[in-house]
């Protein structure tokens, strides 16, 4: 890897796609900020803040004029003074264009290239509950709202808690000063290095003139590091915390290590304390770079938009995705825990040491921070969970279900709109361009790539980088057979069906595993660089390409081969693994849904693997029923069929494996018991469903919490809810109300999106509109539509509100959310009539723009499916029935 991480994959040339306008939206470089001395008084009894900045610039070249970014802020003082000269200049005249969100002063006089400056400025602003910018939370004490506040500024809402040059290229210091109420806790990136009381005489610029009466304290931090005002993070609040430490295995420091939380779930935190402690000295060895700030803090909060933000030093972190109850062993939870916080660990080096020019390279940032984050680094801490084939089962489908449309995009696209970035934040950018290095990683040898990934980070410690672009779309390898010969075609793989640009040719690494007579096996790194080539292999034997699912696209074998491969995949002692039979399943129902081989023959693979014990397997086994009664969900016999199917698989697995949980078993045996109750309970598993209703019932009558494991919730609190009636209900609202755990409050929600009445239904609705917390809304939208009877009156809610929604939403990451999970599950050539015209009717997407053509062309792809696949799905499923 050189310097600027020029990564050549494909052998097309780098094409990068603008997807929104052309206009030049980057801030003008005749100044350059320096350093930024920041104080902020937070007022929440008032729910406001009020501030100073004064920024060190250098002048770049001559210019009166100071233009910065700043959003929803009303400034007041800005003057401008000359090192080494005493005058102090006002602005003539100052203006705010709300739109591009920057402000422009213009100066009497010239300010000459080389001279540097000191630029003040005051601002006040409101503590909303907007989840961006610096805004303000609650949480429960005791039935008192408490009121806490926390920044959210990636990417572009620096500016809305203070005036600054709010791009990841202007790379500055900072030093920080909280004026807050005496009985809260000031957060930063950096550690405090004093706190005192603060009085009217300490006051020289009038912070406390219209803030409330009480006591004050001035809480002062050190110097930070060179960052991107994205990184930058404070947060004031009752918080309490936990406390640990690690050693640098490079200098033999000992830094601290804090987790903060409200006063109620701070005990909850332990486990994120623990893993976040083990993880750091790892990254070290790995990165062979110390990690640069003196402590690292995690704040969990119960309100934000995005599940973790890796702020430099100040990680900040949603509750449901961070704490878990210390008595349970819940396995689940622990993994996602550590996949989020090694995630934003990882950026610590990715991203805040070394960080993009622009976020037209966001993939750069986010595609390495989760393949190191949530597949490389924890699977040195936990080799026993298994985490290749976890990243397989997540990344690479989820990846691929967006990147197989012509409305897909590369994962480096040019976006010189800041106001437009949000939608970036996408699987493209994630899952899709850790995948692609996934690959990489495996072709060179994942040594060779960390030794790589380290002199990249050496060479750009504290800069911006730039790269080229990683693959756009994704091919499909075509296998068919002749005697001791297998002959391979590439074309690019939509859900659609295969498209044949003749001027896309992917390098590809095939990854062949053949077996010799003696079954011996052999991995052969062979990259096809053609259309088309040919392969001397003995066929009579297994062999397989993409050998464990290490290549980011989909193989076509004959049905027959497809067949022999899953036998073979299926025996315990297979030379095949997880991965292989993941991919094979994965392969299976993508090329079916493409019309590319026949549902039929995907549904018997499910069959040939019924015995396999791997939870992996059969979690994308689980993905894969699941999608096809959510596409074919107005089907009253196929639903049937296919939950009988799903009973047919999955009961057998519960009654092995029964619904207790204990400490001391494999995290595979955990997982697979809460994969195999969900989709029993299901398909209305009549002798599960009983089960799990009947321990609920126990549990109301004795609260023995033994009674429902943490891990079984969700199906426990579901079954309750679909097959009871209102009292049923009622007890599940109140679980939401006021959950134990924030995973139990995500439970009870999906139960009460599960109902069947139609006054409960609305009564849910109502309930997501006028009382879920902000961030639980896209949650209450995917759950409710997954149930057939709320479908089609949510998506008439969601368009009636949609105005309300999409003030609330449009500024931060969930709108584009919200559009895909309420609009893609619809089936119908008059949903996909519908949807076209309401967002054609007037509606400003251009925050969604990209969302707006992969909903539809979705709402396309299932109409197709159920045409074309309708017959064959009900033909094999009938006959599947009466062998039984």
């Amino acid at each position: 890897m050189t310097r600027r991480m020029h990564i050549i994959i494909s052998g097309q040339s780098s094409l990068i796609t603008s997807l929104f306008t052309t206009m030049n939206y980057r801030l003008p470089t005749d100044v350059s900020p320096i350093h930024y001395d920041l104080t902020v008084l937070t007022d929440l009894t008032l729910h406001k803040f009020r501030g100073t900045v004064e920024v060190d610039l250098k002048v770049v070249t001559d210019t009166s004029k100071i233009i910065l970014n700043v959003a929803e802020l009303h400034l007041s003082d800005a003057s401008v003074t000359v090192v080494g000269e005493e005058k102090a200049f006002v602005p003539v005249s100052q203006s705010i264009d709300s739109i591009d969100q920057r402000a422009t002063f213009v100066y009497p006089c010239t300010f000459t290239a080389g001279s540097s400056l000191k630029l003040f400025i005051a601002f006040e602003g409101k503590l909303n509950e907007s989840l961006l910018g610096y805004y303000e939370g609650t949480w429960e004490d005791g039935g008192q709202k408490k009121f806490y506040t926390v920044t959210q500024f990636e990417p572009t809402a620096a500016r809305r808690a203070f005036p600054c040059w709010d791009e990841p290229s202007c790379k500055t210091t900072f030093e920080m000063s909280m004026v807050s109420a005496s009985d809260t806790v000031n957060l930063f990136n950096t550690p405090v290095i004093s706190e005192e009381q603060y009085e009217d005489a300490d006051d020289v610029h009038g912070l406390l003139r219209q803030a409330s009466i009480g006591d004050w304290k001035i809480t002062r931090f050190e110097r930070s590091p060179l960052m991107s005002t994205y990184l930058v993070a404070f947060a004031n609040g009752q918080f309490e915390y936990l406390e640990s430490s690690f050693k640098s295995p490079i200098s033999g420091k000992t830094r601290p290590i804090r987790v903060y939380a409200n006063p109620s779930s701070i005990h909850q935190a332990k486990y994120t304390l623990e893993v976040t402690a083990k993880v750091l000295p790892v990254y070290e060895q790995v990165f062979d770079i110390e990690y640069p700030l003196p402590k690292l803090d995690t704040l969990v909060i119960e309100d934000m938009d995005a599940y973790a933000m890796e702020n430099w030093g100040l990680i900040t972190g949603r509750a449901s995705h961070y704490l878990l109850d210390p008595n349970a062993s819940n396995i689940q939870q622990k993994q996602a825990i550590v996949n989020i916080q090694f995630h934003e660990v990882a950026h610590m080096w990715f991203g805040n040491i070394t960080t993009m020019e622009w976020w037209t390279y966001l993939y750069l940032n986010e595609g390495f921070a989760t393949l190191m984050g949530e597949l490389i680094i924890p699977d040195r801490v936990f080799p026993e969970w298994n985490l290749d084939a976890a990243f397989i089962a997540l990344h690479i489908n989820d990846a691929m279900l967006l990147d197989n449309k012509l409305s897909s995009h590369p994962v480096e696209v040019d976006c010189p709109d800041a106001n437009k970035i949000n939608q970036i934040f996408d699987a493209l950018s994630y899952s899709k361009a850790a995948s692609v290095l996934r690959m990489l990683a495996n072709h060179v040898g994942v040594d060779a790539f960390l030794k790589g990934v380290s002199v990249y980070l050496r060479a750009n410690l504290y800069g911006n980088s730039v790269t080229h672009d990683l693959w756009k779309g994704f091919p499909v390898i075509k296998v068919t057979e002749s005697e001791g010969i297998i002959h391979i075609v590439q074309a690019r793989f939509l859900q659609k069906g295969t498209i044949d640009d003749t001027n896309t040719i992917w390098n590809i690494p095939l990854n062949l595993l053949t077996v010799d007579s003696d079954g011996k096996s052999s991995i052969h790194k062979v990259v096809l660089k053609e259309r088309s080539s040919s392969y001397a292999v003995n066929t009579e034997q297994l062999f397989k390409l993409n050998a464990g699912t290490f290549g980011y696209y989909r193989v076509m074998y004959t049905p027959e081969r497809f067949r022999r491969i899953a036998i073979e995949a299926a025996k315990a002692n297979s030379v095949l693994n997880t991965g292989d039979r993941l991919g094979l399943v994965q392969d299976a129902f993508a090329l079916a849904g493409a019309q590319l081989m026949n549902l039929s023959d995907a549904l018997e693979l499910l069959t040939i693997f019924k015995d396999v014990r791997d939870y992996y397997v059969w979690s994308s086994i689980s993905t894969a029923l699941s999608n096809l009664i959510n596409i074919w969900w107005e089907h009253a016999e196929v639903i049937d069929l296919l939950n009988e199917f799903r009973r047919f698989l999955f009961k057998p697995i519960v009654s092995e494996i029964g619904y207790t949980y204990s400490a001391d078993e494999d995290p595979d045996t955990s997982l697979l018991r809460n994969c195999a109750v969900i989709n029993a309970s299901q398909a209305k598993d009549e002798e599960v469903v009983n089960e799990l209703r009947q321990r609920f019932k126990q549990y109301q009558a004795t609260r023995d919490n033994s009674l429902i494991p943490e891990e079984l919730k969700g199906p426990i609190y579901t079954s309750v809810v679909e097959f009871g009636g209102e009292e049923e209900y009622l007890a599940i609202k109140r679980i939401v109300d006021d959950p134990k755990t924030p995973t139990e409050k995500l439970a009870a929600i999906g139960a009460m999106c599960s109902v069947a009445d139609r006054q409960l239904i609305t009564s849910t609705i109502h309930y997501m509109t006028t009382e879920a917390r902000d961030q639980d809304v896209p949650h209450f939208a995917l759950e409710l539509m997954k149930n057939p009877k709320i479908k089609r009156e949510f998506v008439a809610h969601f368009k009636e509100n949609y105005n309300v929604l999409y003030e609330k939403f449009k500024d931060g990451f969930s709108i584009s959310g919200l559009v895909q999970r309420v609009f893609s599950p619809l089936t119908s050539k008059k949903d996909w009539e519908d949807t076209k015209a309401f967002f054609e009717d007037g509606r400003d997407t251009s925050r969604y723009a990209l969302t707006v053509p992969q909903v539809l062309v979705t709402i396309q792809e299932n109409m197709a499916y159920i045409e074309s696949s309708t017959d064959d799905l009900l033909s094999w499923l009938r006959i599947w029935k009466k062998t039984q």
